[in-house]
């Protein structure tokens, strides 16, 4: 395999100033002696990788790719698509390849690795790519077109991976790697973010253990109090950007670090060990860009941009789902607005990651402390009113509170049972996505949304799990039969949602960095102008009615004269020479305008 990235070979790395932070990061979590010690260490293995490949010529010294308003990612599983005799990685592939080339730029494949519970969340082996799937020459050919993001999952390992088959032998190498509790310690301030036990008792060699398991007895949490352990997950980061990645999702980052006594949740130490692993990357693969995955209210998860130039480049904007998902059940804006208006991030090197919905559900925290639990309990019942599920996870008092919503986004904005028009149906999806890829940031569209399913609640029956709702497997020739039909479903959201995300990627106004600003309106308007030379006003009907929007077109646009086009829909608006001369326009139920100055490169 060639690598995608340089990695620095030389002995000592190329930044004095670095290197300097690096060993403070370490000395920091480990003290002085452990900690230069573990520095001397790190420098080693930087010296000699741990899978030496050799890098394309025309890499070496390559500095960070940017990402720009072409950028935007489909999350999807690796067999998401499957056909009769071809491993799922390579019909993934060429499906992409097929129907997705200049439309979306990235393919974030979630858990990719052998695994043995939470479809992939598990992972036994952190280097080898599931047989059932392919092999490490498919996911290199999935990258051939597309950036990919692989998954970082570690904070927790399988229980039948061989580092904790070696600790229930009781093997030295292996005996601080997890965490073990003794005696009964106080752990009621720990967060849960599920209601199941926070220890397992397990038996090993030199006996019965407890140890630390924060989302199942089969997910078992990785000690970082040992630098051994984090010296290893350096380089299993190490191998990832080697074999192809250019994105690395820290997944559940947040409970990295344990303190009995504390939270066990955005710990300093944790934040600490986020800012050693960007250091480090950005001297070993300088092109990779780190993105945090913190299912928490939004002041925690905005937390892990840090400074700006420190942690994570970018940041799931996890707030965004449900409070765009009650802005459409409302018909209201002006909370999802309010939010909106005061989206920023610490420097042009850092912006967020815009979704709506995932391989998980719509998760419920985020929104806590801008929406009332009144409101959010009114997003519960519109779920399970929609043929949804609800996960719940157990707060300190022992007491359950709603986490997550576990139904299809397209089932969450519209009852699959409420004999509403598909037509309609599909215009609300469409403006809820069209928020999405007007705000700043970079876009990440499910495979389920971009291709039109809704919810599987059999699959529900068949795992017991809720989240299997939304991660149907599917037949390609099927689906592409839907898409070959004009009047499937998926054929309608894919050629609209397309058509957004080619609209956006031609307009330096959607750059990540853009400008933003929340255009004020009536209740069911969400306004964006974003851009500053090049603009684009984007302007959503959230409602079931048409509404009025009087706007200032040539204020908006600097102009007094001249036409503004819609590059949805192509209509035209005139400006007719009169400087601040207000404008009425109407917009339909659940339509989106994306108006610009026509004949201005946007």
């Amino acid at each position: 395999m060639v690598a995608r990235y340089h990695y620095n070979t030389d002995i000592q790395l190329r930044s004095l100033f670095v290197m300097n932070r690096v060993r403070e990061h370490l000395v920091a979590l480990y003290g002085e002696s452990k900690g230069q010690a573990a520095f001397e260490r790190l420098q080693a293995r930087i010296k000699t990788p741990p899978s030496p490949l050799s890098p394309l010529p025309e890499e070496a010294g390559k500095q960070r790719g940017e990402l720009t308003q072409r950028d935007s990612i489909l999350i999807t599983y690796g067999d998401q698509v499957r056909e009769a005799g071809a491993p799922p990685l390579h019909t993934l592939a060429g499906f992409c390849d097929r129907h997705l080339t200049h439309i979306i730029s990235g393919v974030h494949i979630l858990p990719f690795f052998p695994y043995s519970s939470d479809d992939g969340f598990a992972v036994i082996d952190y280097r080898a790519v599931d047989p059932a799937l392919g092999d490490w020459d498919a996911i290199r050919r999935a990258g051939r077109n597309f950036r990919l993001m692989f998954d970082g999952v570690i904070n927790h390992i399988s229980a039948e991976s061989e580092w904790f088959q070696k600790f229930l032998q009781d093997d030295p190498r292996y005996r601080s790697y997890f965490i073990v509790v003794e005696d009964d310690p106080d752990l009621s301030q720990v967060v849960r973010p599920r209601a199941r036990p926070l220890l397992t008792k397990v038996q090993t060699a030199a006996g019965e253990k407890q140890v630390w398991t924060t989302f199942s007895t089969d997910q078992i949490d990785l000690n970082y109090h040992n630098p051994d352990v984090l010296l290893d997950i350096l380089d299993t980061l190490f191998f990832y950007a080697a074999h192809g990645a250019e994105i690395i999702r820290l997944d559940a980052i947040a409970y990295l670090w344990k303190e009995i006594g504390t939270t066990c949740i955005h710990l300093p130490q944790t934040h600490r060990s986020v800012q050693l692993m960007r250091a480090v990357l950005d001297e070993v693969a300088p092109r990779v860009l780190l993105i945090t995955e913190t299912n928490v209210p939004h002041q925690d998860n905005i937390a892990y941009f840090g400074d700006g130039h420190d942690e994570a480049q970018l940041v799931y904007n996890f707030a965004l789902p449900p409070l765009t998902l009650h802005a459409f059940r409302t018909g209201d804006a002006r909370v999802l607005a309010r939010w909106a208006a005061n989206l920023s991030t610490p420097s042009d090197q850092t912006t967020f990651f815009n979704f709506l919905a995932s391989h998980d559900g719509i998760g419920l925290n985020p929104a806590r402390g801008i929406l009332s639990d009144d409101e959010i309990q009114a997003l519960v019942d519109q779920a399970k009113a929609h043929g949804g599920l609800v996960s719940y996870k157990q707060n300190a008092d022992g007491a359950d509170s709603p986490y997550e919503l576990n139904i299809n986004y397209f089932d969450a904005l519209s009852d699959p049972n409420g004999g509403e028009p598909i037509e309609r149906q599909v215009d609300r999806f469409i403006a809820a996505h069209s928020i999405m890829l007007s705000i700043a940031g970079v876009p990440g569209i499910y495979f389920h949304s971009l291709f039109g399913s809704r919810g599987w609640p059999e699959g529900v029956q068949l795992t017991g799990r809720n989240r299997t709702i939304n991660r149907r497997k599917l037949d390609r020739a099927e689906v592409e039969r839907e898409l070959a039909d004009p009047h499937s479903q998926r054929q309608r959201v894919f050629t609209r949602l397309a058509r957004l995300l080619q609209i956006r990627s031609t307009s330096p106004a959607f750059h990540p960095n853009s400008p933003q600003r929340v255009i004020q309106s009536n209740r069911p308007i969400f306004g964006v102008l974003r851009g500053d030379d090049s603009r684009v006003l984007c302007l959503h009907n959230v409602s079931d009615q048409v509404q009025p929007v009087d706007v200032d077109l040539s204020e908006v646009f600097g102009a007094a004269s001249g036409q503004v086009i819609d590059l949805i829909g192509g209509e035209r608006f005139n400006l007719n020479g009169h400087p601040k001369r207000r404008q009425l326009l109407r917009l339909r139920p659940y339509q989106t305008l994306w108006l610009a100055l026509h004949g201005k490169r946007q």
